[in-house]
């Protein structure tokens, strides 16, 4: 066994010989196996416990066993207990879910305060073989199926080569104490129910079952990286990025077979699900102009273009930034220089990234802040008061750029359509004096 486990680390690349391991234990025999083996290999380790107060007084003997167990091996533990109950009724997620969260935050904050390289957990084989059950019963994409990583980051799964039965084996020839957790046999979990009552009758159909499982999770591993390096260059194709906004392009997109399946690789890591995809695609036919959103983002189907953006935050409609006779700079929201010029001396630079304003026509303090409906001012060139909604739609404005256009006030003047107009009245003429320059960096 300890061959193998050695072996297994160096083949996969898991750790370096002076790399230090924080070893998630529980108290049960795969994470006891886990900690006896990395005893006997001498690798540089410390042990971590979550207590998460669930099963009443075996918590907290689990917990005293754990101790126990790192002054027998003479290693620092770190341990934490949680009102997990509490804490799943608060945030209305379930207590599995919440347990999870607890305890890779604690885990991560563990490691990063006292330098640990990576953190360890004691899945093998068989738990990545029910994880294949449990997502393809769920539902999932090709991710779902390749089981569990033996590498994610800093999380590693030493145990990955062995499966329980090899190591229920060990356990017991080399008489390694470990915590019986009764819940493993309750049939209300659906891992239970898979590994105590369907993978018996599949292992009787295939007494090399679990091997060839091991196998054929292998092979869906190496068809989703191929499958990976696919999509990556589709996806340079088809997506342009400016910023934190992603666009796709939609004749590209259309091109693309399956669709689907394309799109769903394109959006998923903005939070958006496989029924989403299947709206969208039917609403890029005859609905522009619709949004879609998911916890995070927001997603608008423009004339070329599928504009992907963070939702932003509520109350930032109501944003307002001063801007003083003094200020020379402003840094929020956008990256702003002001400066004032002599106007004999001035050029007027003809970019929409600088506005040249007469300065003594300002209303002191300035006002930024984002449009409205109903707002209008007198674009550069005109006479009349033109609404900015149809100053949007004439100079072809994205749905996008419209949510994101600020204006600067001058009292209850529009003076700058910022980056795009100015309003004519505030333009520079032979009777200015000073000019303020305003650029956006």
């Amino acid at each position: 066994m300890i061959n193998n486990f050695k072996s297994f680390i160096r083949e996969k690349q898991l750790f370096t010989d002076d790399s230090k391991i924080l070893l998630a234990v529980s108290g049960g025999m795969d994470s006891m196996a886990m900690a006896q083996l990395f005893y006997e290999s001498g690798y540089d380790y410390a042990l971590i416990h979550c207590n998460f107060k669930l099963r009443g007084s075996d918590s907290d003997l689990d917990e005293a066993f754990v101790k126990k167990t790192a002054l027998r091996y003479g290693t620092e533990i770190y341990c934490r207990s949680f009102n997990t109950t509490e804490i799943a009724k608060k945030s209305g997620a379930s207590i599995q879910m919440v347990a999870r969260d607890l305890r890779y935050d604690y885990f991560a904050e563990v490691a990063e305060q006292h330098k640990f390289d990576y953190i360890a957990i004691a899945h093998h084989l068989d738990d990545q073989t029910e994880t294949f059950f449990i997502n393809l019963i769920r539902g999932c994409g090709i991710a779902g199926l390749h089981g569990i990583r033996e590498k994610h980051g800093n999380i590693i799964r030493p145990m990955m080569f062995a499966h329980r039965k090899e190591i229920e084996k060990y356990v017991s020839s080399s008489n390694i104490p470990y915590r019986e957790d009764a819940s493993n046999k309750s049939m209300k979990y659906k891992r239970n129910k898979l590994r105590n009552q369907i993978m018996p009758l599949l292992i009787e159909m295939n007494p090399a079952f679990d091997k060839e499982m091991a196998r054929n999770i292998n092979r869906l591993a190496e068809t989703e990286e191929i499958f990976r390096q696919y999509i990556g260059l589709k996806k340079d194709d088809v997506i342009e990025t400016d910023g934190n906004v992603a666009y796709i392009d939609i004749k590209k997109l259309k091109d693309l077979h399956p669709v689907r399946t394309f799109l769903f690789e394109f959006i998923s890591e903005y939070g958006y699900k496989d029924d989403d995809v299947m709206g969208i695609i039917k609403a890029l036919e005859n609905e522009p102009g619709k949004k879609f959103y998911s916890a995070s983002h927001q997603l608008i189907l423009d004339r070329k273009k599928i504009i992907i953006s963070e939702i932003p935050a509520k109350d930032r409609l109501d944003e307002e930034f001063i801007i003083d006779q003094e200020t020379r700079k402003l840094s929020v929201p956008i990256s702003l220089s002001i400066s004032i010029h002599n106007n004999n001396e001035y050029k007027i630079p003809f970019e929409k990234q600088i506005a040249s304003l007469d300065m003594h026509k300002l209303d002191f303090p300035l006002r930024l802040r984002h449009w409205k409906e109903g707002d209008t001012f007198i674009p550069l060139g005109m006479s009349n008061r033109k609404k900015l909604s149809d100053f949007f739609i004439d100079e072809k404005f994205s749905l996008l750029q419209k949510e994101q256009a600020w204006v600067l006030c001058s009292g209850d003047d529009i003076i700058w359509i910022v980056g795009e107009r100015i309003n004519d009245r505030y333009k520079i003429t032979e009777d200015t004096r000073e000019v303020y320059k305003i650029t956006i960096l």
